[in-house]
């Protein structure tokens, strides 16, 4: 049995895939009417490739503990700052042949008390696109890449069951390396916050030529801090990161020709804004940017690294998130006057 905590997005679609499937799936989210939705209902997959509906068995945490069932495998697909108390909701259930996985693509570290010898969680690097819509309604983007592996890098047993019971969804690949790929997707992070800035497509900002000098220095902030920690970047799809860092090694045909691909890839993804921004924007709530930025600036001190447009992104989404800033295009040029004022001087 698969346990998917948080029947959200990056959830919602792995867990109807692995029904469709054939797999047993058991949803468990704390909305109570998308709960009741995808139990009466089933859940709806939106996709650009195809659309289904399916009904899969769905619990509050507090039905799920009742019906006091132990877990086998239990998926973590909650937004980052929830999934803590996630896992700490269905500890009870929780034992030795318990298998966890988080597809937080940030630097969450999951605390499981020592005492149930529950093994170290495995970690999973996810890059395709998703949104919860409404109760019972997931849209989703199609197909990218998607990598698991060990803390430690070991290659186990139970990470191939892993790889072939996400297999019911697509291509997965098993990695030694999952650091250098969750970096990896941080420096994208960064600038997928810094379009949620404004109130416009990924690609509508990624296309600006203006800007993607400074956008370029944004994403080489959060990759020279994992260069320091020796951490071997992967790219993914069409990101590249070994084309923002070195610096010294940056050819600029070759970035613009990068970032155009780049724009057309996003300008014909379903989803044509971000997470962050449907935080913001839609739902009103705060981001995960605690877990994937602030933690970027934090080791950067180490270092003695400021990260400034870093330090800025962040700022910025949190006064959005309180109502303090609007989402606009002039923050993005704010952002350009710290690249070109900066860091830029401080260089010649």
């Amino acid at each position: 049995m698969i346990t998917i905590i948080g029947a959200g997005a990056i959830g919602g679609v792995l867990g109807a895939y692995l029904a469709k499937g054939g797999e047993e799936v058991v949803f468990c989210d704390i909305e109570e009417e998308h709960v009741v939705m995808v139990r009466e209902e089933g859940i709806r997959i939106e996709g650009p490739d195809e659309e289904f509906q399916i009904r899969v068995d769905a619990y509050t945490p507090e039905e799920l503990l009742n019906i006091n069932r132990p877990l086998d495998w239990v998926f973590i697909c909650t937004k980052a700052q929830h999934s803590q108390g996630a896992i700490e909701k269905v500890i009870p259930l929780l034992n030795n042949g318990t298998k966890v996985v988080s597809f937080q693509n940030g630097l969450t570290d999951l605390k499981i008390p020592p005492h149930l010898n529950v093994p170290t969680p495995l970690l999973c690097f996810v890059n395709f696109s998703a949104d919860y819509l409404e109760p019972g309604r997931i849209l989703y983007g199609g197909v990218s890449s998607v990598s698991i592996g060990e803390f430690d890098g070991k290659w186990t047993n139970r990470l191939l069951e892993l790889k072939a019971l996400l297999e019911n969804w697509g291509p997965v690949t098993v990695t030694g390396n999952i650091p250098g790929y969750l970096w990896s997707k941080l420096s994208y992070a960064s600038l997928l916050y810094a379009t949620a800035l404004v109130d416009e497509t990924m690609a509508a900002v990624v296309f600006k030529k203006e800007l993607r000098p400074t956008l370029i220095e944004l994403c080489a902030e959060s990759l020279e801090v994992a260069h320091l920690q020796r951490i071997k970047l992967k790219s993914f799809d069409v990101w590249k990161p070994e084309s923002i860092f070195p610096r010294e090694n940056q050819i600029q045909q070759k970035l613009d020709k990068e970032w155009d691909f780049l724009a057309e890839w996003m300008s014909k993804n379903k989803k044509q804004k971000s997470g962050i921004w449907r935080d913001l924007a839609i739902r009103h709530r705060i981001t995960e940017v605690d877990f994937d930025l602030t933690p970027i600036v934090a080791r950067g001190r180490h270092y003695n690294l400021s990260l400034p447009l870093t330090q800025y992104v962040i700022s910025s989404i949190k006064e959005i998130e309180v109502g303090k800033r609007e989402m606009d295009w002039q923050n993005l040029y704010q952002l350009k006057h710290i690249y070109e004022n900066k860091i830029k001087q401080n260089r010649l």
